[in-house]
């Protein structure tokens, strides 16, 4: 029986549908509104995308622990609200006239602070609602969710900005956090509080890393995960800079091009656990790595006219492959921590995968500023590329199954 026939779990996948789709606004509303209403630069961009990174940096190890301690519910909702008032605060700003880049930085801080524990508390939440053979199916679903927003949000995110202005538009993104936190609300299943023990926190973080490193799978999985991240956010923090400035696209153009782009992960989203039945896990996840790497390579030689098609077939495959990458990967994290430890492995390999995020996005902005945008794209391109050696070296390379990985 498929997850969603799981009333609880349906209401989760809601509150989370919403919740991305409203979320694809910011993404392009932030960086256009600093760029285009306070005049910020290449550089300035990117502290943006810094800023809401760093928390994973700073707090992303203890919030896995934290959240072990923890009823999972309450922290998600009290998360989405959180995160609706300080994205309102933008409009409101910007009504007044008071609008300035440090606001926008507190604010990409404070959300990226609420969606640490968001993230871990949630992945850590669903296989308290399914069992462990709706896994795969759930977080396909979940993942699916991600491409469906990837493929509608940039192209509605673009007519919103285009109609309502970047201000005005992320109000919308406020609204569907509420959203997300009305369908949390309506979850029935009881959500149980740990069992109380000894608060040693660094005891209980070199727990979950014990996890970690003595699964070879997980690690390599965690390890890959971050070296990617790391460049392709030297790619993400330039990428709509460089579309609106050097290729010379409006906001809705921009929006458009990525929903063209993005069909990519809602097809992966769809069939990826067909792909792990008929190839495997394990193979599934090498070849998503080396799919996604070789679509990179295509991103920097996007310019007008037909050298758009770039970008759209990059987008396609680097969007299929990395979902593909987190369905399986998720899946195999979730069935082998234990489940006392789920919080603080979640934790660990968000921490490595998202904690990159700031550092790629500072090389990203100094690269642009010294070399050009184009020549940080070719960069960006070829270490995604090679961190998919990371998975052809480890044992996953031996192996069909994940559930073969064992520890």
């Amino acid at each position: 029986m498929g997850a969603l026939a799981n009333r609880d779990f349906r209401r989760l996948w809601l509150a989370d549908l919403v919740s991305q789709l409203g979320s694809r606004v910011d993404v392009l509303a932030v960086p256009l509104l600093a760029v285009t209403a306070l005049g910020a630069s290449v550089f300035e961009v990117s502290l943006l995308r810094t800023a809401e990174s760093l928390p994973y940096l700073l707090l992303g190890l203890q919030v896995g622990a934290w959240c072990d301690r923890m009823r999972h519910r309450p922290a998600l909702i009290a998360a989405d609200v959180g995160r609706a008032v300080l994205i309102a605060s933008i409009p409101v700003a910007a009504l007044f006239g008071v609008l300035g880049l440090a606001h926008l930085l507190v604010v990409v801080f404070g959300v990226g602070l609420l969606g640490v524990f968001f993230d871990i508390a949630h992945q850590t939440y669903v296989p308290r609602l399914v069992t462990r053979e709706q896994l795969p199916d759930a977080n396909s679903r979940l993942q699916t969710n991600l491409s469906m927003a990837a493929v509608a949000g940039p192209g509605l995110a673009g007519v919103v900005v285009q109609a309502l202005g970047n201000a005005a538009a992320l109000g919308v993104d406020a609204v569907s956090y509420l959203g997300s936190a009305l369908w949390l609300h309506r979850i029935e299943a009881h959500d149980v509080r740990p069992e109380p023990r000894p608060r040693r926190l660094l005891r209980e973080i070199g727990d979950g890393l014990r996890v970690v490193r003595g699964d070879r799978i997980l690690l390599a999985i965690s390890v890959h995960g971050a070296v990617s991240s790391f460049f392709q956010s030297v790619h993400l923090a330039i990428v709509i800079v460089f579309l609106a400035r050097d290729v010379g696209l409006s906001p809705w153009a921009i929006g458009l091009l990525g929903t063209a782009t993005l069909t990519g992960a809602l097809t992966a989203g769809l069939v990826a656990r067909r792909i792990g039945e008929r190839i495997g896990g394990a193979r599934a996840l090498c070849g998503a790595a080396v799919l996604y790497g070789l679509a990179y390579q295509l991103y920097p030689f996007t310019g007008p006219g037909w050298a758009l098609t770039c970008y759209v077939v990059a987008g396609f495959f680097a969007s299929f492959g990395v979902i593909v990458l987190n369905v399986f990967g998720m899946s195999f994290q979730q069935a082998v921590a234990p489940p006392e430890l789920l919080g603080r492995v979640n934790s660990i390999t968000h921490t490595l995968v998202f904690g990159a995020v700031p550092l790629g996005s500072l090389l990203g902005g100094a690269l642009a500023g010294a070399f050009g945008m184009r020549v940080t794209l070719h960069i960006a391109a070829a270490g995604v590329l090679a961190s998919a050696a990371i998975l052809l070296r480890s044992p996953l390379r031996k192996l069909r199954d994940l559930t073969a990985a064992g520890s």
